[in-house]
């Protein structure tokens, strides 16, 4: 459940931050309106309660040699034990993995894995993920075209406010106390 309790201002500096991460603390306080030192209190607490997880360049995958993207469907043989545990740890430990989730559905886990070219996809799978030893099946699906990645989470639904917390008369189907509900052909007593 998201947590409300970030007001406009916070909001505006995940905002501001989720599109320019080298934004400076000046340069950030003026975009949201706030003097520097405030401001850097705010982004702080932030980092502390774990809304800025962390700061990182995001790099252009061709520039740097790794033009190829698969999305891998991967079948797992139990969850219940250690060797379960033992499978995520190896996945995730896995420089060609970018990012990797547990599902439903027909696949266990989907990972996406980056590598230079389907040569490369090859080792990875034949030398890496198959070899370990929970893996039942898998399944790839290489992407022909990237549309859209890395991109800003949306914040939107923060705007809203929470809804008020409804009492147990009102649930019960009775008015709140202090109110008389108004009967047809009844004035007020």
């Amino acid at each position: 459940m998201p947590n409300h309790t970030l007001d406009a201002l916070d909001r505006r500096i995940l905002a501001a931050l989720q599109d320019d991460g080298k934004l400076s603390n000046i340069k950030l306080a003026q975009r949201i309106g706030l003097s520097p030192s405030p401001c850097l209190r705010r982004v702080t607490r932030l980092e502390h309660d774990g809304y800025i997880e962390s700061y990182r360049a995001v790099l252009g995958r061709d520039r740097v040699g790794l033009g190829l993207t698969v999305f891998v469907e991967i079948r797992i043989a139990g969850h219940a034990d250690e060797r379960a545990e033992a499978f995520e740890q190896a996945i995730v430990a896995m420089p060609e993995v970018v990012a990797c989730h547990m599902v439903s559905g027909k696949a266990d886990y989907l990972v996406e894995v980056v590598v230079p070219d389907l040569a490369a996809y090859r080792r990875f799978l034949v030398d890496k993920l198959l070899d370990l030893p929970l893996v039942r099946g898998v399944r790839s699906n290489v992407a022909l075209e990237t549309l859209k990645a890395v991109a800003a989470l949306p914040l939107d639904h923060l705007d809203q406010p929470m809804p008020e917390r409804a009492s147990r008369r009102a649930l019960a189907g009775r008015p709140a106390r202090g109110r008389r509900r108004r009967q047809a052909g009844r004035g007020p007593r």
